[in-house]
């Protein structure tokens, strides 16, 4: 086929390519002009793993093209994806402008029947609207689908090449036959091609991510009770992920959920109930939750080192919001970094692949008293704690024995329960994680020095 993705994002440059995998002829539109030439000229514009190889073969096969003419694109397309964002505004409610431009833009561009898809994620409704905006000028057949990615950051490749299901919202027979053509190639091992009406399925992608958000704030709470009574999270994860009702995912307890989807997706369907004269008490409670989890290490520090922090220097590993991506939107670290620059605490700051973008979304508190250096190791050194933000894999391998020479105090709060408490005593750690039995290796507090 020959499909068209208006937006060259996360969402947008990842299913173009996928498409492109796959046989089809793809062409990305984006506006950016000096972005689409680099595009052009090999260069991915996102880190995420195993896109680069698939991306380059597809541009020599000529079969994943980038411009900046819509009208063109348009022309040649038997499928048109809107990978269009869609931000949250200060009430939660999606953004739709642009989704809702470029449909008025279709309708006068079809010459022949076209599938529009909205892939972005959007409220629901918004179907109804894209057919509205395109019937405003359009003078030929065409058919609104709603398509909902469901990518996991860092193992976005994987979702869309193996889906665990598709998920088609589509009122039309015809609409419904092309997508289930289009996405035969990636379900062939029996993973479900799901069809519903197109409102069901724009809910379902603001469901299945609230509920994953809900599972995460649950079990961070319930880290916190361990904190209280002396029990430990990870045998409680262990005790109730083996029951196959409850599954042994999202169970992981830390610093809190960041990233492009989970706040904006629990944000949105909170204002969708909202709308329709329903309070939704949980999501409230688990943006509250997350919202204060995200600094819960705060305390712990002061614990430590009192609440003045001038002249104290923490290692900070992580600044991504998950491991495997350059991905910072709602990340932990920029919450916890600017509490504690608050409090006079200056950084060195290390991420394998997050520090440039994380440099553009911290603020000037944030970057003014942080170092950003080329190691986790020149990121432990001589510093008086460490941090850990984000669950990088290569974090977990560390030989933590040696903290004890590197750094001034041999102190680690870990927001992402990486080593394990035993050994992180008999290392002469103070290790402090989240939900599990501190270890404090001396009585005194470092406030004094």
């Amino acid at each position: 086929m020959n499909i068209t993705v208006i937006g060259t994002g996360y969402v947008g440059l990842v299913s173009g390519t996928c498409f492109a995998e796959t046989g089809n002829n793809v062409t990305c539109v984006d506006i950016d002009k000096v972005k689409v030439e680099k595009m052009r000229n090999g260069e991915v514009p996102i880190y995420e793993p195993g896109l680069k190889p698939l991306f380059d073969r597809n541009i020599k096969e000529d079969r994943l093209r980038f411009t900046t003419n819509l009208e063109s694109a348009v022309a040649t397309a038997n499928v048109i994806f809107l990978c269009l964002p869609t931000p949250p505004g200060a009430d939660g409610q999606a953004d739709l402008s642009a989704v809702l431009f470029v449909a008025e833009q279709l309708g006068t561009m079809l010459t022949d029947y076209k599938v529009i898809v909205n892939k972005s994620t959007v409220p629901v409704g918004t179907a109804d609207l894209v057919s509205e905006k395109i019937a405003l000028n359009a003078t030929v057949d065409f058919d609104v689908v709603s398509n909902p990615e469901f990518l996991r950051e860092g193992a976005a490749i994987d979702d869309f090449l193996k889906p665990d299901r598709v998920v088609v919202g589509s009122s039309s027979e015809k609409a419904t036959g092309i997508m289930e053509d289009l996405y035969s190639p990636f379900v062939r091992s029996g993973n479900p091609v799901i069809i519903m009406d197109e409102r069901s399925s724009e809910l379902t992608k603001y469901a299945a991510n609230a509920l994953l958000a809900t599972k995460i704030t649950f079990m961070n709470e319930i880290a916190n009770i361990c904190e209280g009574v002396g029990a430990d999270v990870e045998n409680v994860r262990r005790g109730i992920g083996t029951d196959s009702r409850i599954g042994k995912r999202f169970l992981f307890a830390g610093i809190g959920y960041g990233g492009s989807c989970f706040p904006k997706d629990v944000q949105a369907i909170k204002y969708t109930a909202q709308n329709v004269g329903y309070d939704f008490k949980i999501l409230d409670s688990v943006i509250k939750v997350n919202e204060a989890q995200k600094v819960s290490m705060v305390p712990k520090i002061e614990e430590v080192f009192g609440s003045d922090l001038r002249g104290k220097v923490f290692g900070i590993w992580g600044l991504a919001f998950k491991p495997e991506t350059d991905d910072v939107r709602e990340a932990p670290a920029l919450y916890l970094m600017h509490e504690l620059a608050i409090r006079g605490a200056t950084f060195k700051a290390y991420d394998p692949e997050a520090m440039k973008t994380f440099k553009n979304a911290a603020s000037d508190l944030v970057n003014d008293n942080t170092a950003y250096v080329n190691t986790s190791t020149e990121a432990v050194l001589n510093t008086d704690a460490l941090i850990i933000a984000t669950e990088w894999a290569e974090f977990r391998g560390k030989d933590i024995e040696n903290f004890n020479v590197l750094m001034n105090k041999p102190v680690i709060f870990d927001g992402r329960n990486l080593y394990d408490t035993q050994k992180a005593q008999k290392a002469g750690l103070t290790y402090i994680s989240v939900g599990r039995k501190q270890m404090i290796q001396q009585e005194l507090s470092y406030a004094c020095g």
